[in-house]
Order: C-alpha cells, then structure tokens, then sequence
C-alpha cells in the first residue's frame, strides 16, 4: 500500500508541556489537546493543496494545515502531493506542454507523466488544479492555482491574525533523494524560507516531516523548529495483524536507506534502539496508524 496516502499520528519522543492549573486534560501523552492538522487542507472538500483548501481547514477548526513540498525548475518551493502533475492538475489538457510529458522513475515507481522539476514557476501558475480522488466531487476542477509554500506562509499568518489563533503549518519534504538527484535539493530552501518567517525555535508552530532519515538530520543542522520522522509499513498481514516490511519497498523503508544500500527498514526504526536514533535528530514520530493498531481478517458466519 503507498505510503504517501496514509494518515498522519504523531507521537512526541521527548519533552512536555505543563498544563495550567484547572485545564481540561485529554488522553494524549502530555495531557494536553491534540492538534487538529488539516491534511492537504480540507482535502475532502476542495481540490488538495490549494489555497482554498487550506483556508477552508482553518475554518473548520485546523490548527495546522499541511503542505507536501516539490521543487519547480527553478527551484521554488510547491505545495503538491507528488513531482508529478498530471493527476493533481489540468496539465493534460494544456496543449503547450504535450511534450514534457515523459517516462521517469521516483523511489522506484516507474511514471509516465509531467513533472514539476521540468517546469517553472511561470509555467505552474499557469496551470489549475483538480481532484485527485475519482469519488469525489469533480466541482472546483480548474478554479485553483497551484499555491507556493511562501503562499502557505502568508496565509497561515494572516489567518492567525485574522482568527485571533495561532495557525500553524506542518510541511513534508517529498522524495528528497530524488530532488537532490535533479539538482533542486529541498532543505536550504525550507530552513531559509522559515527563517524569514522568524520560524526557527521550536516553540514556533512549525512541524517538518518526512519519510526519509538523511534529510531531517541535515535539516537538523539548518533550523531549530520540530521535526518528525514518518514511518510506514507495506500493509497489514490479515492472519495476524502485523506489519510487513519487504526488502526494497519504499513503503517499507526510506527511500535513502534502499538507494544507499542499508537494510533497514521502518521495523528496525520503531525498535527501542532505532527509536533512540530517531530522537537523536527528530522530536516525534510519525506512524502509519496500522503500525500499532492492526488489521485482522475475521471468519464471517452464514446468515
């Protein structure tokens, strides 16, 4: 099962919060409520990672909204789900860029499609996006820019002074073995772009995530605010109710581990020894949620 459409459980590796004396206590591990992260904006109800997504899920209640970040040519930060376009936006239908239509392969998928590395920003912000999922409402198709993670910025700013509230942004680096592979690595840029922001300690509301492990621990280096390592699993075996971790899948393993020739995978890092590396670099993981609650098939009786 790919990883990249998985939803998110983040568990704090080290610190606490102090509650006020009198604060209504939750089952989390500080006690504390947890954080509402609009996934990919209210993704259920506008095309994801738009603007308008993003701001509906601040209406909605978010206390975080969460870009997934890809490079442009020319090195300018995106918010889409994947490097490729063609099932996010209207590229298909703009009869321009037929030709930077092409056959390449990211973390060992194989696609035949356009890819955000080959075009510039000029060009992205020509395009409109779409909905990504084929039982979802087809309604807002092609009324939406592709937003730049400066934008998410600006508009996670004006909504906290708008709001009253502090919204915060929860950014993923998406493949970036493969970008540092085009010449368009991921991490300066990110840790520039927040610090302009005055985003750098890790009080401010900003969370970095990602599936990869070299990447956090350059981050690591470059910036002071929180970051979490994502972890996932193939799937569930049905008999038992475990993850299984094949050898190779970049659903099992980050990517930089396969492409580097290390065998670990996700179920040496959820081990004590690997949690203790993780807190080393990162302050939380991130879980696919049948990693620690599991699927099990059950025989159903006749009627």
């Amino acid at each position: 099962m790919n990883n990249l459409s998985r939803g998110l459980c983040v568990l704090v590796l080290a610190g606490s919060i102090a509650l006020p004396v009198g604060a209504a206590e939750f089952p989390t591990l500080d006690r504390s409520a947890p954080l509402v992260i609009g996934h990919r904006g209210a993704s259920g109800h506008l095309p994801e990672h738009t603007l308008e997504a993003y701001r509906t899920a601040i209406a909605m209640g978010a206390d975080f909204i969460e870009p997934d970040l890809v490079s442009t040519r020319d090195g300018v930060l995106i918010a889409r789900h994947e490097p490729v376009l063609g099932g996010t936006t209207n590229v298909s239908a703009v009869a321009k860029f037929a030709t930077r239509k092409r056959k390449a392969s990211i973390d060992g998928v194989q696609y035949d499609d356009w890819f955000a590395s080959d075009f510039t920003l000029a060009e992205i912000k020509e395009l409109r996006a779409r909905e990504r999922v084929a039982s979802r409402s087809p309604r807002f198709n092609d009324a939406f820019e592709i937003p730049t993670f400066q934008e998410v910025i600006d508009l996670a700013k004006k909504e906290s002074v708008r709001t009253g509230r502090t919204i915060g942004i929860y950014p993923e680096t998406k493949h970036p073995t493969w970008h540092q592979q085009q010449n368009l690595p991921l991490e300066r840029k990110l840790a520039d772009m927040l610090a302009a922001a005055d985003w750098s300690r890790k009080s401010d509301p900003v969370i970095v995530q990602s599936f990869e492990v070299a990447n956090l621990k350059q981050l690591r280096g470059l910036t002071g605010v929180r970051l979490v390592q994502l972890l996932s699993c193939y799937d569930n075996d049905l008999a038992t109710g475990n993850c299984i971790y094949l050898p190779n899948d970049p659903d099992s393993a980050p990517w930089d581990f396969i492409s580097g020739g290390d065998r670990r995978t996700y179920a040496d890092m959820v081990a004590p020894a690997g949690l203790a590396e993780i807190a080393r670099y990162a302050d939380g993981i991130g879980p696919w949620k049948r990693q620690f609650v599991g699927v099990k098939a059950v025989a159903l009786r006749p009627d």
